[in-house]
């Protein structure tokens, strides 16, 4: 099943600036010196965004990646212990992350990127481990990607054709 964008007006949304960078365009005349900033945003109850704005000055290029975050919300599933119901690794160009199950009391275990996507997703208990590159914008969108392809045992019951009570015989 295909998750949807959500519309962000109705959302109490929360933003984590995860990255700035100053970045440079050669020219003829000299350099054009630019910010560059990534923004997560998320409501704490399993709806995730992240964004890239880029502008001459930092709040502008902050606002931009926030705006654009909002519009590229979506839902992630949560179980009933905070957790995600199911290991998965998520991949985005050369870096991919690992996201597994964890008991109650575990907290979140992740580095720094993907730390901030899962804490304004909402987890609580859940484990990561980033392999392959350590690029924070690439880490971010693994993550989110990861996330993106969980399914609930409703959903993979349904697309089987069975009740959820007959998966988990």
């Amino acid at each position: 099943m295909k998750r949807t964008i959500i519309d962000a007006s109705e959302l109490e949304l929360e933003d984590n600036v995860v990255n700035i960078k100053r970045v440079t365009k050669v020219v003829k005349g000299g350099r054009n010196m630019r910010f560059s900033a990534l923004v997560v945003v998320g409501d704490k109850n399993g709806h995730i965004g992240a964004g890239i704005g880029k502008a001459a000055e930092i709040p502008e290029a902050i606002r931009k990646g926030k705006e654009e975050a909002t519009k590229k919300l979506i839902e992630v599933p949560l179980d009933e212990n905070g957790s995600v119901p199911h290991d998965y690794t998520g991949n985005f160009g050369s870096a991919s992350v690992l996201i597994k199950r964890a008991p109650e009391g575990t907290g979140i275990i992740a580095g720094g990127p993907a730390r901030a996507v899962l804490d304004l997703a909402g987890y609580k208990n859940i484990r990561t481990k980033s392999l392959g590159s350590n690029n924070k914008q690439n880490v971010v969108l693994a993550t989110i990607e990861g996330l993106k392809a969980l399914k609930t045992p409703e959903e993979i019951a349904a697309l089987r054709g069975k009740s959820v009570e007959e998966l988990t015989k």
